[in-house]
Order: C-alpha cells, then sequence, then structure tokens
C-alpha cells in the first residue's frame, strides 16, 4: 500500500466517524436541540444506543436496518450519509494539492453534506451552519486558492445573485423564489470557491433543479409554484466544483477553444 492510499483509507474512516456526527447534526439541530447531549437514542423508542451498536455502516449492517430494542426500522439515510462523508474526505485526500487548506475543506465538505439532508427534510439551512462557514471559508483562503480578495468577492458575489434572482422571481410571480438560507449558503460556497466556483455550482444546480421540477410536473405531482429545497441541489453541486473544478475546466477549455 502507497502512503497516498494509506492516507485516503485514514481519510475514508475518519469520514464515517464523522458521518455518524453528522447523523445527529441532522437530526437535531433544526430541532434546536444540542448535538452533544443526551447521547445518541433511537428515535422511536428513546432507548440510548451502545457503543458497539453505532459503528458506523457496520452496526447498520449486523442489525438489519433495525433498533436492538423495539426492533423498529432505522432510516436508511445513516448509513448513506456515513458512507458519503467517508467517500467524499477519501476523495479530499486523494485530490487535495494545499495541505494548509485539507481541514477546512474537510469541515466545507461535511458541512455541505449536513446542509443538503437538513434542507431536504425541513426546508430550512442553519444559520450556525452557514454564516461561520463564511468566515471560515475566508480564513481558508489565506491559505490557499481563491486567496483572500477572490474568497471575500465570491462570498458577496454567490449571496448577492442569488438574492437578485430571487427578488426577480418574487417580484415577478408574487411566490418567494429564494429562501435566505439559500443566499447564505452560497455565500460560504464563494468564500471557499471563489466566483467562478460559485457562479458554476449555481449553473448545475439551477440546471439540476429545473431538470427536478420538470420532472414532478410531468408527473402530475408538482407545478410551477412548488417549492423546491434548493439548498438540496446548490451543495452537491458545490462539492463537485470542489472536488472536480479543475477537471471540469480543462474538459471546458477543450471543448471551447
Amino acid at each position: 500500500m502507497t502512503p497516498e492510499h494509506f492516507v485516503q483509507m485514514a481519510a475514508f474512516f475518519i469520514g464515517l466517524a464523522l458521518g455518524s456526527f453528522l447523523n445527529v447534526v441532522i437530526a437535531r439541530l433544526p430541532k434546536g436541540d444540542s448535538v452533544v447531549r443526551p447521547r445518541s437514542r433511537c428515535p422511536r423508542c428513546k432507548h440510548a444506543i451502545a457503543p458497539h451498536d453505532n459503528i458506523p455502516i457496520l452496526s447498520y449492517l449486523l442489525l438489519k436496518g433495525r433498533c436492538r430494542h423495539c426492533k423498529k426500522k432505522i432510516h436508511w439515510r445513516y448509513p448513506v450519509v456515513e458512507l458519503t462523508a467517508g467517500v467524499l474526505l477519501a476523495l479530499l485526500a486523494g485530490r487535495a494539492t494545499h495541505p494548509g487548506l485539507l481541514v477546512p475543506h474537510a469541515a466545507f465538505l461535511l458541512a455541505l453534506l449536513a446542509v443538503a439532508w437538513i434542507d431536504l427534510d425541513t426546508r430550512t439551512i442553519p444559520d450556525v451552519v452557514t454564516i461561520p462557514g463564511v468566515g471560515v471559508g475566508l480564513a481558508a483562503s489565506l491559505f490557499g486558492p481563491p486567496g483572500f480578495t477572490g474568497a471575500l468577492i465570491g462570498a458577496v458575489a454567490g449571496g448577492a445573485s442569488l438574492w437578485l434572482v430571487g427578488a426577480a422571481y418574487e417580484k415577478a410571480t408574487g411566490v418567494p423564489g429564494m429562501g435566505g438560507g439559500d443566499v447564505k449558503l452560497a455565500a460560504m460556497m464563494g468564500a471557499f470557491l471563489g466566483t467562478g466556483g460559485v457562479f458554476g455550482a449555481i449553473f448545475l444546480a439551477s440546471l439540476a433543479g429545473s431538470i427536478f421540477g420538470a420532472a414532478l410536473i410531468a408527473k402530475g405531482e408538482g407545478s410551477r409554484r412548488t417549492a423546491i429545497p434548493f439548498g438540496t441541489f446548490l451543495a452537491p453541486a458545490a462539492v463537485v466544483l470542489l472536488l472536480f473544478g479543475d477537471t471540469l475546466a480543462s474538459w471546458y477549455r477543450v471543448l471551447v477553444p
């Protein structure tokens, strides 16, 4: 095993553990509950989960997706979040070119993962994630791209662009087009990705959201006024730009000389 593969494997297992904690964050943060106490417990019977039943992914498989005590099903989201966190950190470790950005970028990826699920569940994006996230992104820019100026401009451009789009949509239709949480999320994305990165992420998210909305309308399950949790599309788009932005830019330069 090469040192690079060892680092990626270590990052994967660290991601699994952090993903387990993220599940607590996703479940409790929107309710205003502490993410530290009490210890993890079954959402159905409220029985505390023993450490050996709280091993990421493995415990879910051994228990066949059910609580040991009440035998009720455990939501499939739990192992998915854990696995996703592990894969994201492994990918980051394998593609990192600026050591000083490794930890803040890991925090950014985990924050995006939490935001995507929270917005999907509750149609809200907690300020406690995005506002400090802007500060972390600006501080991280002192150690690598996009640089402090680029991060500052990116944060302003990202937030302002979504705010303007939402305001224009609301004026034209009378329906709120963009929540304040989406605007702050875009600002956090801009602080980490810079102007080009955040605009690229907004484009990808808008494309995916439009396809999803069109599919709902085609199936008769929605209309043009149906609210879509845009943060659930923004967050994955930001992940793609952070991890594969350079590759996408290279492809674009080849296709559009």
